[in-house]
């Protein structure tokens, strides 16, 4: 494992913007991961952020209150008891950071002391003294498996760093940035297991956008690493709000997912309940009253092994296939929805086509209950971890005018909106859609349904042809209740539909012919076995 060079520390001193930083801290640590995989070494790396983060906010609280008391006039000798009081932090929604836990501290007895335990004895100090981050960190750092030169060498790395000095921006700020910045490149770098806890940034946007969730109960049930939330907050507060305007309900199947997603939203200071912990939605649902006014969810593709429940009352529409959860997702969401909820949900293209399995059956039956408002297209390649064909379903309990809120009255339409030619490639195998782009389908929606942000900018709907179109439900039925926009938008030659379906079918089956391959695989060692007994 080559150690850091001096060069890549002097630079993280002259970085003249944050997003330099992030770039530099980057391939900084990424030098120092050697040969460890990338998944073990994302688990080191961000919760090292995670620490000087809950450090660096500690210390900013510490300043102001310093400053609070002189300002008041009390004498030095008196303040380090005020200093000291953990109502003091908690109180501003900073958490307590014992003294073994800061980060002078460690970074001061790193080189003389054992660095991984050092880390784990802060990791559990802040447990201790924190209820709400209790089994969040993993305290990973004194392992036999872990290179204590690898640790004392990213500890050194984050020291070095200068968070601070880009213009406004505050050192945490930079710091919530740097995770962020971190998790997706830890995505890229995992490949298709990535897109287990990090759904591209474009699509969370676009979601968050079409919803516009300034205020009320937020809800994902397959949150990966709290993305959704994140960028929620971000939205608020781009249009003057506070992110407490909202309240985050999440769950996450995969422990270490889940632990990603408690650091994500502490770090970016939003108060989210994921439940006591990790689990799975369908069997294990953890919010199982909650009814919430905007869902965002990236549920795993076409998932063939999930806890089925035929007499689960979630099925309202129809039971779900064994073999394919994707209609178990969105009934489940629609169990979710508050009386004027709405949801967003990123899912593989199959699903607004499908005939198998009954699946043809519940999306009759949520189209015929008026609870699908919208369904969005979107351009391939924008999932780096997936070559399947993505959509956006877009569900409402309800298109009325709402009263106060003077929406338009969509009742008995679909909006259709084919944004398969939009976005840019940022590299060979990645797209992203653009800020136009994003301003220019979430004006659509927002447009078609008469929004405050629609009128206010003087937004009126009408279709485009081969963009798109808002459709009655005696259209959608002469359609046999496919969804695909293709269909209604009017300039997608058929041979687009027929390209995206045989697309994702090569990749169903190629994913069962690998599956094959193994099997065959472990058979081939059996027989051998059994061979080699008779021979001896």
């Amino acid at each position: 494992m080559p150690p850091a060079k001096r060069a890549d520390q002097a630079e993280l001193f002259t970085a003249s913007s944050a997003k330099e930083i992030r770039d530099l801290l980057w391939k900084a640590a990424d030098k120092l991961r050697g040969s460890l995989d990338a998944a073990q070494y994302k688990e080191f790396v961000l919760e090292l952020i995670f620490l000087k983060y809950v450090s660096d906010a500690f210390d900013e609280r510490r300043t102001a209150l310093a400053k609070e008391l002189a300002d008041e006039g009390m004498p030095e000798e008196r303040q380090a008891e005020f200093l000291e009081d953990k109502d003091e932090y908690t109180g501003h929604n900073v958490f307590w950071v014992p003294e073994e836990a800061r980060w002078s501290w460690i970074s001061g007895k790193a080189k003389t002391q054992s660095v991984g335990e050092l880390l784990n004895n802060a990791l559990d100090a802040i447990m201790r003294e924190n209820a709400a981050l209790t089994g969040t960190l993993s305290k990973i750092f004194n392992e036999d498996r872990v290179d204590q030169k690898i640790v004392a060498g990213l500890v050194d790395l984050i020291n070095n760093a200068k968070f601070s000095g880009y213009g406004d921006r505050r050192a945490q700020d930079v710091l919530g940035e740097v995770y962020e910045y971190f998790l997706g490149n830890f995505a890229r770098a995992e490949g298709k297991k990535g897109g287990e806890f990090y759904t591209p940034a474009s699509v969370v946007r676009l979601l968050v956008e079409i919803l516009e969730p300034y205020e009320g109960r937020v809800y994902d049930p397959c949150c990966g690493s709290g993305g959704m939330f994140v960028q929620a907050g971000k939205f608020i507060e781009a249009h003057a709000g506070q992110k407490s305007n909202i309240s985050v309900f999440g769950q996450e199947l995969n422990e270490r997912t889940w632990r990603l997603a408690k650091m994500n939203l502490a770090i970016h200071g939003i108060d989210g309940n994921l439940g006591p912990r990790w689990g799975n939605t369908f069997d294990d649902d953890k919010h199982p009253d909650l009814k919430a006014d905007f869902i965002l969810a990236n549920p795993p593709f076409n998932i063939k092994d999930w806890p089925r429940n035929t007499e689960d009352p979630r099925w309202k529409y129809g039971v779900p296939p064994a073999n394919n959860a994707n209609y178990a997702w969105l009934q489940h969401m629609v169990s979710k929805l508050g009386e004027r909820g709405t949801a967003g949900i990123v899912l593989a293209n199959g699903s607004m086509s499908s005939q198998q399995n009954g699946e043809g059956e519940i999306r009759k039956q949520l189209i015929e209950h008026d609870l699908v408002a919208c369904m969005v297209a979107l351009p391939p390649q924008l999932f780096r971890t997936t070559q399947i064909p993505a959509c956006l379903w877009f569900l409402t309990r309800d298109k009325t005018p709402q009263g106060g809120r003077r929406l338009a009255d969509r009742r008995g339409e679909i909006l259709f909106i084919d944004a398969r030619n939009m976005g840019t490639m940022i590299d060979r195998t990645e797209r992203v859609l653009t800020e136009d782009d994003l301003t220019k389908i979430a004006g659509v929606y927002h447009a078609w349904r008469g929004t405050a942000s629609a009128r206010a900018a003087g937004l009126e709907y009408a279709d485009e042809p081969g963009f798109c179109f808002s459709a009655d439900l005696e259209t959608v039925r002469s359609q046999d209740y496919a969804l695909t926009p293709g269909r209604y938008v009017g300039a997608v030659e058929a041979e687009e539909e027929d390209a995206e379906a045989l697309a994702e079918k090569i990749a169903g089956l190629k994913k069962e012919l690998f599956q094959l391959f193994d099997k065959s695989e472990e058979l081939a060692r059996t027989v051998r076995e059994q061979l080699g007994r008779l021979d001896g």
